[in-house]
């Protein structure tokens, strides 16, 4: 899979990968999972990646833990990609391609390498334009 650009359109295969390895649920499927999960999901809900797709928004599996909450890591790395102002489809995209600064491994495979991965996730934000 080629890196992600921010700017160009991400691929329907970035989308087909996502929901064939990880599933790719509804926000309203997530929201109404966590709702009998815990008696106040609004926290959660506001702590979630979600991709807009033609379509709809979605809740990439990867950022759920098997229990349905979400995962620490994951977390973290969202709230980075934000405050570095990476969009949404683009911080999913980074997340399961492989990335020369992981030794060509995917960040999403990478998640007990948090401090890494943070360093990894201000290099691609820091790509100029058209590169990253």
């Amino acid at each position: 899979m080629p890196p992600p650009i921010i700017g160009r359109p991400v691929p329907d295969e970035v989308w087909e990968a996502v929901r064939a390895e990880f599933a790719l649920p509804t926000l309203e499927q997530v929201r109404r999972r966590l709702a009998e999960l815990m008696e106040d999901p609004e926290p959660v809900m506001r702590q979630l990646v979600r991709v807009f797709i033609d379509d709809g928004t979605y809740c990439p599996g990867f950022q759920f833990l098997p229990d349905g909450q979400l995962h620490p890591a994951v977390v973290s790395l969202f709230r980075h990609a934000m405050e570095l102002k990476i969009p949404h489809n683009y911080f999913t995209t980074w997340m399961i391609t492989p990335a020369a600064d992981l030794r060509g491994a995917r960040p999403v495979d990478s998640l007990p390498h948090l401090p890494r991965l943070h360093h990894a996730l201000e290099g691609f934000a820091a790509q100029p334009a058209g590169t990253r």
